[in-house]
């Protein structure tokens, strides 16, 4: 009686496999029915050393000695260096296999463009995905400012003041998550567990300030110059090197990344949780983030609607993700096989513009960036062993039988988008 149940329960697991298999061919399948004739990337920066690496409030976090990076603060470091040109090659693959590319392709003048913020970490990032790309071309990377000066397309200088329409509008966003404290009170249970990992109450920070815990009681949310300030965003410092410690171990002992403590996966997601407060709180604060994002949306636009390119990368930072994707209404979404649940390290949102057998011009969105696993390991990626792919679907949009939508319909969605942020400017 058991070995039935046994074979019966091997047969529903094959089953619902096929299905899923019959699925993921089928969706295959169906867009490959349409031409790809552009790609547009946003990227966010690949694995960078702590921005506060050696700074004497990290140091002062936790007892124990931060791991020792082989850049210097803020700046990619030597594997996120390796990772990002394993995704250009990816990348390369992928875009052989579509036409869009020949092998050891060079491109005309005006062809692609890649374009980045004046950071090292993000110009760096450009480079290495252009060399895997395309290894025979002598990319240039594009930036308007002096190195680690901030490009206003990537990081907008906020107002002396915002209108009354916006910060209503903010506030009661605001309130529709609890208000502040509200957001940090679901946070203190990953803060406690960062302070744990680090062994905070034995830090020089805590004898000087007389803690030994993380709150959400100081939590407070300015307005003009759209920052959370508080204990949790102290936290959200050791979190941050935590998570990047935990990308830059080898994953054979990841208990070296928190000081000896062993966490499950869930675990290192809720450390993550901590630093990625204000960038989890920008997707539901729609009316901030068309804001923040205004610049870069009428960069993307206008990089969607250039007929000459065929391809374009821009490579900003976890915010530029976080604020462009809630100004274009993305449907609700959490990254898998990673500690991020919306922006992971590398991640990059592709969009496809694709001509049907109509004649019709498409789009697909799509996120895309490598697992946990594949960081740690720096796994090679192929087409049959490809990053972490994410489908992404607007709201309001109706997507054709292959999950496309009209080109000239998501053109429109930035269009409005800005137009809803010059409303309340």
């Amino acid at each position: 009686m058991r070995k039935n149940k046994v074979v019966l329960l091997l047969c529903v697991f094959f089953l619902v496999l096929s299905m899923f298999a019959g699925q993921t061919a089928r969706a295959s399948e169906g867009e490959g029915r349409y031409r790809l004739s552009k790609v547009l990337i946003l990227s966010r920066h690949n694995l960078r050393s702590p921005t506060t690496s050696g700074s004497r409030i990290v140091n002062s976090l936790t007892p124990h000695s931060w791991f020792h990076w082989t850049a210097g603060p803020g700046e990619l470091s030597m594997k996120g260096a390796q990772l990002e040109t394993i995704m250009g090659q990816y990348f390369r693959q992928w875009l052989e296999s579509e036409g869009l590319i020949g092998a050891n392709y060079v491109p005309e003048i005006g062809e692609m463009r890649f374009y980045a913020n004046s950071y090292q970490r993000t110009i760096a990032t450009a480079r290495y995905f252009a060399s895997g790309m395309l290894p025979m071309a002598n990319i240039r990377v594009e930036r308007h400012l002096e190195l680690n000066e901030a490009d206003p397309v990537f990081m907008p200088e906020t107002p002396e003041t915002f209108s009354d329409e916006f910060r209503a509008r903010t506030k009661k966003e605001v309130e529709a998550l609890g208000g502040v404290q509200g957001i940090g009170k679901r946070l203190e249970p990953d803060a406690a567990l960062v302070a744990e990992v680090i062994d905070f109450e034995d830090s020089e920070y805590a004898r000087e300030n007389g803690v030994s815990s993380f709150t959400a009681d100081d939590l407070a949310f300015d307005i003009d110059t759209m920052r959370l300030t508080g204990s949790i965003r102290v936290a959200g410092r050791a979190s941050d090197a935590l998570t990047l410690q935990y990308y830059e171990a080898d994953g054979s002992d990841l208990a070296q990344a928190a000081f000896g403590h062993a966490l499950t996966f869930e675990q290192w997601q809720g450390v993550a949780r901590v630093k990625d407060m204000g960038i989890r709180t920008y997707f539901y604060l729609p009316t901030m983030a068309r804001q923040f994002a205004r610049p870069l949306l009428s960069v993307m636009r206008d990089e969607l609607s250039e007929d000459e390119r065929i391809f374009t990368f821009l490579c900003g930072h976890d915010v530029n993700l976080a604020t462009i994707l809630p100004s274009l209404e993305i449907e609700e979404y959490t990254a898998r096989d990673t500690i991020e649940e919306k922006t992971p390290i590398g991640t990059k949102l592709v969009i496809e513009k694709r001509i049907g057998e109509d004649g019709e011009a498409y789009a697909s969105l799509k996120l895309v960036y490598q697992s946990a696993k594949q960081m740690q390991s720096r796994a090679p990626l192929t087409l049959e062993h490809p990053p972490v792919i994410i489908p992404l679907r607007l709201q309001g949009l109706q997507a054709n039988e292959d999950g496309l939508y009209l080109f000239d319909d998501v053109v429109r969605r930035f269009d409005e988008a800005m137009v809803k942020a010059d409303e309340v400017a």
